[in-house]
């Protein structure tokens, strides 16, 4: 079975802010599986896919009191990637305190305040440890991404130079 990525949302409302997440998951033709399912509102569904789903890696979008990446990696030894996502009074901080200030022994990595895209490419990244294909992938993108900031220097040069 080629190994996959689970994308968990703690509600619905998360999917627009990881819709990056999907696309760049999809782009390096990783396979994943999306559900939601809450930590605090439901916790047996939570509890059951963990134990169940096979994934090799997990990607955990919550916000406000985010436990949800918290209580995934309580119930596996895989690697588990939260992102916190911007709502609630304080525009996601508190998700952000709950998903990185985690106890000794149970690490969430932890990717900026919707950073969904980010939180793709570790979980991309962790796969590719044992995968030269998308290993080769991720290398190709870093040379493309190279040459697009050099583009981008050499036309703000020429703007500098007076439209040369």
């Amino acid at each position: 079975m080629k190994k996959f990525v689970s994308v968990i949302l703690g509600s619905k409302s998360d999917f627009e802010a990881m819709e990056g997440c999907v696309k760049t998951l999809k782009r390096f033709d990783v396979p994943y599986e999306l559900i939601v399912a809450s930590a605090h509102r439901s916790p047996k569904r939570v509890s059951a896919y963990v134990q169940s789903s096979g994934a090799a890696a997990y990607i955990c979008a919550a916000g406000m009191a985010a436990h949800l990446a918290g209580t995934v990696k309580a119930l596996t030894i895989k690697p588990v990637i939260g992102v916190p996502i911007a709502s609630g009074a304080l525009n996601g901080i508190d998700a952000l305190y709950s998903t990185v200030q985690m106890p000794s022994k149970a690490p969430v990595a932890t990717v900026a305040v919707g950073g969904a895209v980010n939180a793709a490419y570790l979980a991309i990244e962790i796969l590719a440890l044992n995968d030269v294909v998308l290993a080769q992938k991720l290398l190709d993108e870093r040379v493309l991404t190279e040459k697009e900031v050099e583009s981008d220097s050499a036309s703000i040069e020429t703007l500098l130079r007076g439209g040369e």
